[in-house]
This record gives structure tokens, C-alpha cells and sequence, in this order.
């Protein structure tokens, strides 16, 4: 045992300086650990409902957003597009939308909730590629058909209610992501609560 007199100016700086470090260690082990509990860029994306401004859509224009990382076609449907809706229901192989890929609320001619907007997700219903909006130039693809939606992949057609037309790959209409809403100019996609 030695008789040797204890630095106490040492001590206190040595107990200093390891708890210093402990607590810099801890809180470097804390902040992650806090953060993973926040719902990562990925997770927000997956679910979180997009708002999109129409004030400026024109009549025949076609907005696209992103929603769940899925292209959302936003089309403001002109008075034409609305008639000729009911003029080659004989050529669709769902004209009533019976195969349930919209919500209640549009499950009607147009597939909407007001008739001259059409939200729908932009995947073709057989292997998943992005159809081409062809306002003017669809007649080439259906005659008496003017405006509508063909898929460049495998040639799949659908009118201007996302309605897939017979004797091509796709199975089934365009699905309608549930959507309403929020005011004349705003229409929420991803989110239905509430709507008529």
C-alpha cells in the first residue's frame, strides 16, 4: 500500500473527462435509435396523399403526379370526350365497371366524381407500363373513337374513362385511386374520407 498523497485535481479531471465521453457515446447511440422512429422518406411516400392544383387545367389537358410511386393522370375532359362516352360502350370489355377498381363513388359512366375530371393511376392493367394519353389522335388505335389512352407495350387501349377496350392483353379498366375534393381548384388523391 502506498502512502503516496492523492491528486485531486487529477481525479476530478479524470472523472471529468470519462463522463464526457460516456455522454457522448450515449447520445451518439440515442439520436439514431429516436430517429428510426420517424417514418422514413419511403414509408411517407407509400401512403401519403398527394394534393393537386387544377385551377390552371385546361379543357383536354392532362396533369400527372406521383402518388404511393405510381403516376396519377389528372385529365380535364372536354365536352366531346364526355359525350363520346356512350358511343362505343358495345366495344369495352367492362363498359359498367363492374370489376370493382374504383370507389363507389365512381362507379358511373365516367368514372369520376365531377364528370369532366378523371383521376386515374397511370399502369396498364397487363404487365404495368405507362399508356400514352392520345387526345386528338386515338381514331388511329379505335375508329370512331377520338381521344383515349394506348399502352405502348402490347398495345392495349382504354377510352377516356380508363375503360379497356375487347380484344386486347389488358384485363381490366384503369383503376381510380380513391381521391376528393378539398375545393373547386384541389383534388386530394390517396384520401376518400368523408367524400360523397
Amino acid at each position: 500500500m502506498s502512502n503516496a498523497p492523492v491528486n485531486n485535481g487529477r481525479r476530478r479531471f479524470l472523472t471529468v473527462a470519462t463522463s464526457v465521453v460516456g455522454g457522448v457515446g450515449a447520445a451518439g447511440a440515442v439520436v439514431p435509435f429516436i430517429a428510426s422512429w420517424n417514418p422514413s422518406a419511403k414509408a411517407k411516400a407509400a401512403g401519403a396523399p398527394v394534393e393537386v392544383n387544377i385551377s390552371k387545367l385546361e379543357a383536354g389537358q392532362m396533369l400527372r403526379v406521383e402518388w404511393r410511386g405510381k403516376p396519377v393522370w389528372v385529365v380535364k375532359r372536354t365536352e366531346e370526350m364526355l359525350k363520346g362516352l356512350a358511343e362505343h360502350e358495345d366495344k369495352l370489355r367492362d363498359a359498367n365497371s363492374e370489376v370493382e377498381q374504383q370507389p363507389g363513388y365512381a362507379q358511373n359512366r365516367n368514372r369520376s366524381i365531377k364528370p369532366e375530371i378523371f383521376v386515374a393511376v397511370g399502369i396498364c392493367t397487363h404487365l404495368g407500363c405507362s399508356p400514352q394519353y392520345l387526345p386528338e389522335a386515338f381514331a388511329e388505335q379505335v375508329v370512331g373513337v377520338a381521344s383515349g389512352f394506348m399502352c405502348p407495350c402490347h398495345g392495349s387501349k382504354f377510352d377516356m374513362a380508363g375503360r379497356v377496350f375487347q380484344s386486347v392483353p389488358a384485363p381490366t379498366n384503369l383503376v381510380i385511386p380513391p381521391h376528393k375534393y378539398l375545393d373547386e381548384n384541389t383534388v386530394l388523391v390517396g384520401d376518400d374520407s368523408g367524400a360523397a
